[in-house]
Order: C-alpha cells, then structure tokens, then sequence
C-alpha cells in the first residue's frame, strides 16, 4: 500500500488518456455483465430441468398438436410414473410486453407430474369446481396486483373463441401458487383444459406436448425410445427428450444465444486488448527515464516490474468494478423479460476473472521491459 500514491499518480500523468481508456473498459464491461447475465439467466432454467422428467413433442414441430388419445398409451409404457399435459396459449396481459406462461391443463395429473408446484389444496379444489378458472403464479399475482376473487382477461396470440371468434378470455382467480427452486416459474398460470378445449374455435381434442416422469431417471433414454416406438410410422409420431434437452432446443429456436454471447464478447475484448496494451505501452516508453532513476536510487529489477503492473492491475480492475457495478444495477431492469432480478454471482467472478486476465496480458509485456532497463542506455535516452 505504500506504492499506491505513486501509481496512482502515474496513471493519472496522461489524464485524457487515462479517460478514455477507462471508459473503453467500463463500456466493455458493463457489455459483458448485461450479456454475461442474460446468458446465464437462460442456462438456469436449462440447468435447473428436472432429471426424472421427460417432454414428448411432435417430431415435426413444438407447433404441431397431437392427439389426447396418446396420454392412454403413454401412461403403459413400463417405467412411465406419471403423465400430463399442456397447451402452448401464447398469452398476454393488455399489452403484448405483459406476456403470460399460462397453460390448460388438467390440474391432478399436472400437480402429480410437477410436484413443483405449491397450492393450497382448497384452491385446488375451486379450480374443479369453477371451469373459467385459473390458479395464477405467485409472481405474476404480485406483478399484476391480482388476487383470489378477481376476473383476469387475457388475450391469445393464436386461440380464438368458438362463440365469437374474438381472441380474449376470461378467468376467474381461484388461486395463488408457488414453484419450488426457481421464482421464474411463478410468472405464469394455470387453468382448465376441459374448458379451453370446449371453447376454442379449432384444434379440439389435441395438446401441445406431454410431461411424462419417470420412475428411475437412469432409464430416461430407455422410456424415451419406447415412447417415441409406439407412434412410429404414425401420423402423429413424437419425439421425447429430457426436460434439460427440451429447454435448449426451445431455446435455439431463438438462435444459440451462448454463442451469440460469447462471439460480441470475443470481438469486443480482442479490440480492447490493443486499445490497454498500447495505452500501457505508450505509458512506460515515456517514463523510461523516470524508471532507470528509480533504479538509481535503488529499486530493484522486480519492484519496478510489480509497480507498472499494479498500473496495469489498477487500471482494468476499477473499470472492471464501475462496469460490473453499472450491470448490477441496471440488470434488474430486465426482471419482466428474462425473470431475473439480480445479476448473477458467477457473473462477478467471472469479470474478476476477465479483469484480471486483460491486466496480465496487457500489463506485464512493458512491466517485464520496463525491469530490464539499462540505467545507462536509459539515461542517455
């Protein structure tokens, strides 16, 4: 700590300089905490899939319905625990930005299949009794100010009423529930597939996907293929895959995201190793003077090397800290997109980690030159 005026003040020798690059770095960094954290928001809920889970689809599309009748014949396949299903409703809230998971489904088999899911079994029981009704994800109640007792209208991106061909439905909130290990699962709802079936203007008789759980996940492959054989050369064949692998093809129909990420970053980090490097560079090479009177005076070889990398150190670890810091504090603002409030810690670590990476790299080539310095030559320069 003795050091430190003194390489604070040599950073600052240059001060336009000094500027501009830290702002490059910050920018950089902010870009890596925002990108960094919505990654892996998305690989979290992939992470987060549950093993003893299995998500049997059409093999043509996620889109393309399949037939009710199926669930008889998967409920047989040996090993099969439990077996429900859902409805892509594609719905929102006033406004198109206000998007709903909400999914028809018949509640028992679901609870029993997603054990997940936390309701009171009284709510449970008013969702049966009432067909329009809806339980609603705890999240989504607190976002919304929705509560048991209200009429929630919501409009359908794809579903439209047989009655009027309008597109908007109503239900009535019966209950609140919660999913266990991951909060992002509770901004959505769920309602009466009976009613949702009976109403719609197309498509009745047909799901979108099955939830199939397993007795023993280490023979999730095995139960996949026999599934996927019993609807072989059918006109509804389907493809079963894990809960995990699921997630990652849903999610690559928005294109590979991580690699998406992780290609912005690379480019941007590339170009900020020139821009440091040869601000740290220019610095020494203008005070190699000042260096070999240190020398002089008696700092040794690795003293003069430690003090031009603390520089470099200085310099990438409090844009590094003003990036990341700027990311955490804007990342919330993402929470109605991606689900997350906060930036995630590993995030952090990992900027630490990069921050620290980008002073090596950048700081010690001069550090290094900069130790080895003739005191004469250098004089004489």
């Amino acid at each position: 700590m003795k050091y430190f005026p003194f390489v604070w003040s040599t950073l600052w020798r240059k001060k336009a300089r000094t500027i501009f690059t830290l702002l490059s770095i910050i920018i950089a960094f902010l870009l890596f905490g925002m990108l960094q954290g919505v990654n892996a928001a998305f690989q979290h809920g992939v992470d987060n899939a549950n093993v003893n889970r299995l998500i049997v689809s059409s093999r043509i599309s996620l889109t393309e319905p399949l037939p009710l009748s199926q669930m008889q014949q998967i409920a047989t396949v040996d090993g099969v625990a439990h077996v429900t299903y859902a409805v892509w409703f594609g719905a929102y809230y006033q406004e198109q930005k206000n998007f709903i998971f909400a999914v028809p489904t018949e509640i028992d088999s679901y609870m029993a299949t997603v054990p997940e899911v936390k309701v009171a079994p009284d709510q449970v029981d008013a969702l049966k009794r009432n067909r329009s009704g809806i339980l609603i994800g705890v999240e989504a109640a607190k976002k919304y100010g929705w509560k048991i007792g209200d009429r929630v209208p919501l409009h359908s991106t794809i579903w439209t009423r047989k009655a009027d061909g309008q597109s908007d439905w109503t239900f009535d909130v019966v209950g609140i529930y919660d999913f266990t290990g991951d909060p992002r699962q509770t901004d959505g709802a769920i309602f009466n597939y009976s009613y949702f079936d009976e109403a719609r203007a197309f498509g009745r008789g047909t799901v979108g996907w099955w939830i199939v759980n397993v007795k023993d996940p280490n023979r999730s492959g095995e139960i996949a293929k026999a599934i996927d054989k019993q609807f072989e050369n059918s006109a509804d064949e389907t493809k079963s895959q894990s809960e995990k692998e699921f997630g990652q093809s849903f999610l690559k129909q928005y294109g590979d995201i991580n690699f998406i990420v992780h290609a912005i970053l690379g480019a941007v980090f590339f170009t900020l190793l020139f821009l440091t490097g040869n601000t740290m560079m220019q610095s020494v090479r203008e005070r190699i003077p000042e260096l070999a009177v240190l020398k002089t005076l008696g700092f040794s070889d690795n003293t003069v090397l430690g003090l031009v990398f603390a520089e470099s150190l200085m310099l990438c670890g409090l844009a590094a800290a003003i990036g990341l810091g700027i990311a955490q504090l804007l990342f919330p603002g993402l929470k109605d997109t991606i689900g997350v409030a906060t930036l995630p810690g590993s995030v952090l670590l990992t900027g630490a980690g990069v921050a620290l990476l980008l002073a090596l790299v950048t700081g010690l080539p001069p550090a290094l030159s900069a130790s080895r310095l003739n005191i004469v030559d250098a004089l004489r320069r």
